[in-house]
């Protein structure tokens, strides 16, 4: 069981560091990998992991994929606990590496939606459906190929981010806009003062 929690761990803090990492670097170096480097580093991240610790732990990597499978009768409900403990400490400690890594590009792993919330919720229960259902399809499926599963998966994850990833707004353009806007407003003001 120490085994299963140590490459849930491992796997879970290389996918949340380098999937952040990206939007990150993004941000630093002037959209030098544009979404689709961004994808590119999950989908890599999830397929690299899936490949190195899948027949280890499973890689779940999320909770709700934990979850899932228990649902499904495809993992014990006895072992969840410790599995979705293992990942949010492992995304608390990917954090705070990129913190120290990265201190002060850190906007650029964070995204808002640009569009309504509605939609926004809409767009996010699509493509966790997309990829909840290709993950039990691979995974789950005597029929399929298991030694694919990590291809399947990091497509789906690259996929889902090609298509949500035009409809969030780098939480940097948007302090980039309201410095813009502050400035733009101290001038108009030097401009009347004088």
């Amino acid at each position: 069981m120490y085994t299963q929690l140590g490459a849930e761990f491992v796997g879970t803090f290389i996918l949340i560091f380098m999937a952040t990492a990206g939007p990150i670097v993004n941000q630093k170096y002037n959209n030098a990998e544009t979404l689709i480097g961004n994808a590119a580093c999950a989908g890599l991240a999830v397929m690299v992991i899936i490949l190195s610790t899948g027949h280890i732990s499973g890689a779940h990597l999320n909770p709700s994929l934990t979850i899932a499978f228990a649902a499904l009768r495809h993992f014990p409900w006895v072992q969840v606990p410790a599995y979705i403990a293992a990942q949010v400490s492992a995304s608390i400690c990917a954090s705070f590496a990129l913190k120290g890594v990265f201190h002060p590009f850190m906007s650029g792993g964070v995204t808002v939606p640009s569009v309504s919330v509605g939609q926004a919720f809409a767009l996010e229960f699509f493509i966790t459906f997309n990829l909840l259902f290709v993950v039990t399809a691979v995974a789950t499926d005597t029929r399929a190929v298991g030694e694919l599963a990590g291809i399947a998966v990091g497509a789906t994850v690259m996929l889902n981010i090609l298509v949500a990833g035009c409809l969030k707004q780098n939480m940097d353009k948007k302090v980039e806009m309201h410095e813009n806007k502050i400035q733009l407003s101290i001038k108009a003001n030097s401009i009347k003062l004088v």
